[in-house]
C-alpha cells in the first residue's frame, strides 16, 4: 500500500466537564469533515463516536487510515471489544462493560467492511496538541460540537451535506474562543 492509496481521516473527542457535555469529530485530508453534540457524555464517548462516524461515514473507501490521539479509542477497537463481547460484556476485572452500545456499533461497523471484502481500518497514533495538523482541526472541530452540546441540544454537521469542506492546508485559527465559533455553521 503506498501512501498515496490511503484516505486519511483524524478524529477526536470532547467534553466540557466529564461526564458533561460532549462532542465528536473526524476530519479528511481532503477537507470533508463531521462533527456533532451530545447533551450529555464523557470523553471516551466523544472519541469512540469520532471513530465511529469516520468509519461509518466512509463505507466505501477501501484504504481507510484513521488517526486518533486516544489510546483509549485505538485498544477498543483493536482489541478490547472483541475481548468485552467474549467475556458476556464484561470487563477483565468482571466489572460490567461501559459504552457497550458504541462497541456493538463499532463492531458492526467493522464487520460491514470485512462483509464488503474491504480491508480492516488502519488505526495510526497521533499525539494530541502538538501540532499535528489534522488532529488539530479534529479536536477545534470536537470541542465546538461540546459547546453546542452545553445548550442541551444533540446535533450534527457535515460537509457531505451542506457545510463546506475545511482548508486544512492551514491550522485551525485560534483567534477567537470555542464560545464563538460554536454559534456559527461547522
Amino acid at each position: 500500500m503506498t501512501e498515496d492509496s490511503r484516505y486519511v481521516v483524524a478524529t477526536d473527542g470532547a467534553c466540557q466537564g466529564n461526564p458533561g457535555p460532549a462532542g465528536w469529530a473526524w476530519v479528511a485530508e481532503d477537507g470533508h469533515w463531521a462533527a456533532g453534540s451530545i447533551p450529555e457524555g464523557t470523553n471516551n464517548v466523544g472519541e469512540l463516536l469520532g471513530l465511529l462516524r469516520a468509519i461509518t461515514d466512509h463505507p466505501d473507501v477501501d484504504r481507510l487510515t484513521v488517526q486518533a490521539d486516544s489510546m483509549y479509542a485505538i485498544n477498543t477497537y483493536r482489541s478490547w471489544m472483541d475481548a468485552q463481547r467474549r467475556r458476556g460484556w464484561k470487563t477483565s476485572a468482571g466489572q460490567p462493560t461501559k459504552n457497550r452500545g458504541l462497541l456493538e456499533e463499532l463492531i458492526a461497523a467493522r464487520d460491514a467492511r470485512r462483509a464488503a471484502g474491504l480491508p480492516d481500518v488502519v488505526l495510526e497514533h497521533v499525539r494530541g496538541h502538538s501540532g499535528h495538523r489534522l488532529n488539530s482541526w479534529a479536536d477545534e472541530r470536537a470541542v465546538r460540537a461540546a459547546t453546542h452540546a452545553a445548550t442541551g441540544l444533540a446535533s450534527a454537521w457535515s460537509s457531505h451535506f451542506g457545510q463546506d469542506r475545511l482548508d486544512v492546508s492551514l491550522p485551525p485559527s485560534s483567534g477567537e474562543d470555542a464560545a464563538g465559533r460554536a454559534g456559527r455553521g461547522r
